[in-house]
């Protein structure tokens, strides 16, 4: 047996949530399967999703997913009327779907999107629970990042 094979990563990503990091503090993340129809999984193998505004809304024991917009290609069957912002299911297991809604209803978080992306041949969507920042927040993570850029410059210079 070959011990040297290098493993190829089964995870593409298909489109990320960058937004979400400035806004929200992510406090623990979740992988999600997605309940999806046939026209949905070509545009997400085209590329055609946004999850910007996306959030997940919790109701009868179960997740969903709001505010995705998955672009219908132009090739979609006719006899299938497609909804670009329909609400997906998410597949989630009983006791992280437990976790989730004591987070939210209890402690107030919010479950946000983070990225969407393949694993193997599974469309799979990363939601995270978080808290929202303040101005005073940013401002701050804003400083120190500034700061951190400031002092590698410094690092640089000093070292050559």
């Amino acid at each position: 047996m070959n011990e040297n094979k290098t493993h190829k990563s089964n995870l593409t990503t298909i489109t990320q949530n960058k937004r979400v990091y400035h806004e929200y503090f992510i406090e623990k993340k979740f992988e999600a399967g997605l309940l999806l129809q046939g026209w949905e999984v070509k545009s997400l193998r085209a590329g055609r999703v946004h999850i910007s505004d996306s959030y997940v809304l919790l109701k009868d024991k179960e997740a969903f997913l709001f505010g995705a917009t998955f672009q219908p290609l132009i090739v979609a069957s006719s006899h299938i009327v497609c909804y670009p912002m329909r609400t997906r299911k998410l597949l989630l297991n009983r006791r992280e779907l437990d976790y989730l809604f004591s987070q939210v209803y209890r402690k107030s978080y919010t479950i946000v999107t983070l990225s969407l992306y393949w694993k193997k041949h599974l469309a799979k969507i990363q939601v995270g629970v978080a808290k929202g920042k303040t101005r005073y927040d940013k401002r701050l993570l804003l400083k120190e990042s500034e700061w951190l850029l400031h002092k590698k410059r410094i690092t640089k210079y000093l070292y050559r």
